[in-house]
């Protein structure tokens, strides 16, 4: 069998599946947390459970142009109501669980996500872009 896919190839798959499921106008992000080659959290880019979804209206920001808000702009100038898809992720698996453990993500995570991987632990982030 020698089409088997790696392990990266695998959980980076899976964090696109994830992205998929995003709710963002946009931008769509996945990711997974693994540990030991076992995913124990996953998560994309949307809004709190129970809240409207940003493609149906529920986000200011996204209701936006690309041209109204440049890429990177501030959150506090053009507020979004999203949680990052890597904030789901390590919620999901519990902070405890994720130390030592890797995160692949399917877009380079901002500063407040990267903060949030370090203080979790995890000790390898892997941005997969297939």
């Amino acid at each position: 069998m020698t089409d088997r896919p790696s392990w990266a190839q695998t959980f980076g798959s899976i964090a696109e599946v994830w992205a998929q499921r995003s709710t963002c106008s946009r931008r769509q992000v996945g990711a997974v947390v693994v540990k030991n080659n076992k995913v124990i959290g996953q998560g994309y880019n949307g809004v709190a459970s129970g809240k409207k979804h940003c493609i149906d209206g529920g986000c200011p920001r996204g209701l936006l142009s690309h041209d109204q808000v440049p890429k990177d702009a501030d959150y506090n100038l053009y507020p979004c109501k999203a949680l990052h898809a890597e904030y789901q992720a390590i919620t999901d698996a519990g902070k405890a669980q994720c130390k030592g453990a890797t995160i692949y993500v399917t877009d380079n995570p901002c500063q407040q996500c990267t903060n949030m991987i370090e203080d979790a632990g995890i000790k390898e982030v892997i941005v997969w872009q297939g």
